[in-house]
């Protein structure tokens, strides 16, 4: 990075030093200097609040996700401690000022010399430079690997530059004819995921009394599986779900495609894998060629929705929603702003009961999507706050109890009207959360853990208050709902029916330049920067271990190249 930010002041030195000058004035320099120490201080402290939140260094997608939606990127960093921000960019910029006036020397006197030494002098002081920024001399250039050196994660990044890190972003995330995550031969990649979803019969239990029921889907915002007593053991912040789940039908060993709501959306509604550090809601393109399961029940005549209490052209969520077979959109335009937080948009009550109004007004049978948000930083309420805002933990917890009593309150509404009976519930979280045990890394299984529960009249009574104890993902949403609707699932190749008794346990899923693989056997996360495993459940398992990190590998290459194909 130094080696970028010398290339103006080199080339305004070689200049005057390959002039007949003798005194050399570099007084601009200052100001040249000062400029870039505010800017690297602005970004340490935004990385700071970014990897607290994230798990990852500040990079592209947080800046298109500042430059695109603004307003949105404020509220997901009102949480941060605002005033400690403060003190520490002050304290970066006064430092970096003083310590710059102390050494810095703007005026030089040059020697005479034979041009032909000032020619080997600047070619070779260019040459230095190159290799500066090249990273030296051997096969590979610069990257993120050469600067990890530890077996914890975090101190592996706090080794990468910052700012050289976030260009390195932007300069990736521009290419995508090259697929990143080459580890096997191609065929030999495609052939171990292909071999994850053989199936010795193509079958499924019928949970369901009706064909063609109405179906909702609840995706609901940091949801984690942690927040509940049957999955994670707390009490008291989501009782009605917990009561819900006696009266449904849980998947409990459910992981999140990914960290981020895009992921999660697209995870959820199509099926499709997350690609590591990329997302495909970037390329509306490439985006538009993968079916959601709104398309098939649009195919079937069905009445399809969509309500979202925010911005829905937020990371191209419209372009998603109005290109997948959704023939209505809700979002926060359609909401009075005394019904809306500061921030994101209106509160879940608000738009549960839009939602449940218009239903009623529906056709039967009908689709809806419900994307809820009040769970999100900066974790706003219109009510009290059940566990005190004292602290961000707090906050999250009520509104994540919030949330739960908006369900609650929605479905003893719902139970009043006449569409209820042949309607299926579908709550499933857009993806997990540090909280509210606020000890598992981005890179640690349970930070994806997540519920998917199906609830309704229209279930079976011998399968109410059962559990499914299979390994999945939030991908299979799409293959397990349409198998219950003998609908066909061919469209889906990465979601895998969870019902079918031959269906075999896993669950892929990725963050920013990490991936994880999860089977009955054994957990295994990997970091495709450092090349090095950051987690196992069962460290002396290495034969397990060996299979997952193979399978975890395969997955992502031929995910992330199917991406390329489309």
């Amino acid at each position: 990075m130094t080696g970028y930010l010398c290339i103006i002041p080199l080339m305004v030195f070689l200049f005057w030093f390959l002039s007949k000058k003798r005194r050399v004035s570099f007084k601009w320099i200052s100001l040249y200097d000062k400029t870039f120490i505010i800017i690297f201080s602005i970004l340490a402290v935004i990385n700071f609040n970014i990897y607290r939140e994230w798990g990852s260094k500040v990079n592209e997608r947080a800046f298109g996700f500042l430059i695109d939606t603004p307003n949105e990127a404020l509220a997901s960093s009102a949480s941060s401690p605002i005033l400690l921000s403060i003190a520490v960019l002050l304290g970066l910029i006064g430092a970096a000022f003083y310590f710059h006036d102390k050494i810095l020397k703007t005026e030089f006197r040059l020697k005479k010399s034979p041009i032909w030494v000032k020619i080997v002098i600047s070619i070779l002081l260019i040459g230095f430079n190159f290799l500066g920024i090249r990273g030296g001399t051997g096969v590979a250039p610069n990257n993120q690997s050469m600067a990890y050196f530890s077996n914890h994660p975090i101190l592996n990044h706090a080794a990468v530059n910052t700012e050289w890190n976030l260009l390195s972003s932007v300069l990736a995330s521009k290419k995508t004819n090259k697929n990143p995550y080459q580890y096997f031969n191609s065929i030999t990649a495609a052939q171990n995921v292909a071999n994850l979803y053989q199936t010795k019969k193509d079958t499924s239990i019928n949970i369901l009394t009706s064909k063609t029921p109405n179906v909702i889907v609840f995706i609901l915002e940091s949801f984690t599986a942690n927040l509940t007593k049957t999955l994670g053991n707390e009490t008291g912040i989501t009782p009605k779900f917990d009561s819900l789940i006696n009266h449904g039908f849980l998947f409990s060993k459910i992981y999140a495609a990914g960290n981020r709501t895009d992921k999660g959306l697209i995870g959820s509604l199509t099926g499709f894998p997350t690609l590591g550090t990329g997302s495909i809601v970037k390329w509306p393109e490439k985006m538009q060629k993968i079916t959601a399961i709104s398309q098939k029940f649009d195919q079937k005549k069905y009445h399809t929705s969509f309500f979202y209490g925010g911005e829905s052209e937020f990371d191209n969520y419209k372009a998603f929603i109005l290109g997948h077979g959704y023939q209505k959109l809700i979002d926060k335009n359609s909401f009075d702003t005394k019904d809306m937080n500061s921030k994101w948009g209106a509160y879940d009550d608000f738009v549960f009961n839009k939602q449940l109004a218009a239903m009623n007004e529906t056709k039967q049978p009908f689709f809806s999507t419900i994307l809820s948000l009040t769970n999100h930083e900066p974790f706003e309420l219109p009510t009290a706050y059940k566990f005190g805002q004292s602290n961000t933990l707090n906050r999250f917890k009520s509104t994540a109890y919030y949330t739960d009593s908006c369900i609650n309150a929605y479905l003893n509404r719902a139970k009043k009207q006449p569409w209820y009976k042949n309607t299926l519930f579908i709550f499933i979280a857009d993806h997990g959360h540090i909280y509210p045990k606020n000890k598992y890394d981005v890179f640690m299984p349970e930070r994806y853990h997540i519920p998917l529960l199906f609830y309704g009249d229209v279930i079976k009574e011998e399968y109410r208050g059962k559990k499914s104890v299979i390994i999945g993902s939030q991908q299979d949403l799409a293959a397990t709902l349409l198998a219950q609707l003998n609908i066909p699932t061919k469209e889906f190749p990465w979601s895998k029916n969870l019902l079918n008794p031959y269906t075999k346990a896993f669950a892929f899923f990725s963050w920013d330049n990490g991936l994880g693989f999860i089977d009955p056997n054994q957990c295994v996360t990997f970091d495709n920067v450092g090349k090095k495993i950051l987690y196992q459940t069962h460290a002396k398992n290495e034969a397990a271990t060996k299979i997952n990190l193979i399978f975890g590998k395969s997955y992502l290459q031929t995910a992330y190249q199917q991406f390329i194909k489309l």
